[in-house]
């Protein structure tokens, strides 16, 4: 009897020790399961984002075609608004962004000067036009900085060793910043929609 006693005083502690090593991996596996869950949530995150931009990308396009057909312009002014809003919906995914610079910078050019802003909005439909127009302009940039800012903050999380070692963010490609210039007409901007 004297020698099952020590097998005895040892089990409490190759079970506690067990109880330690399944709760140490159980915390492990939840802490792994919370942060793959959390890359997901920011993956669904920027798909939303990139849709929106695309929306409003797609909408400041439009408009500005909208506007350049509708005889509110000079011809020339018309040429290069049309021509830029034109390249701007029919850009393949790699030259997105350079053509939305484009149309950003045709936008500048046309509309850089209030009297031209004032002219349309003299035309009759000038005034609801110019509104949507501004309003496309305005959203453009905020619809950027929101998806941008999601890109960063995934990559940021795709960075952290456990992301790696675990390769938590399976065989999703790593999300790509949208890049252009989105700065707007000075005379667009600054009058209320």
């Amino acid at each position: 009897m004297a020698e099952g006693h020590p097998a005895t005083s040892s089990l409490p502690f190759v079970t506690e020790t067990l109880i330690w090593i399944f709760a140490g991996l159980l915390a492990i596996g939840l802490y792994l399961s919370w942060t793959a869950g959390r890359l997901d949530r920011l993956h669904s995150r920027i798909d939303a984002s990139r849709a929106s931009l695309d929306a409003q990308l797609v909408r400041r396009a439009s408009v500005a075609q909208e506007l350049a057909t509708a005889g509110l312009l000079d011809p020339a002014a018309s040429i290069v608004l049309y021509q830029g809003a034109h390249a701007a919906r029919q850009a393949e995914d790699e030259q997105r962004e350079v053509a939305e610079s484009e149309l950003s910078e045709a936008l500048r050019a046309v509309f850089g000067e209030v009297a031209q802003v004032e002219a349309v909005r003299a035309a009759p439909g000038g005034d609801e036009a110019a509104d949507e127009l501004a309003a496309a302009v305005r959203l453009v940039p905020m619809a950027r900085r929101f998806h941008n800012d999601s890109v960063r903050a995934a990559r940021a999380l795709r960075r952290h060793r456990t992301v790696r070692w675990f390769r938590l963010a399976g065989h999703a490609p790593s999300p790509l910043a949208f890049e252009m210039d989105d700065e707007p007409p000075v005379a667009l901007a600054n009058r209320p929609a």
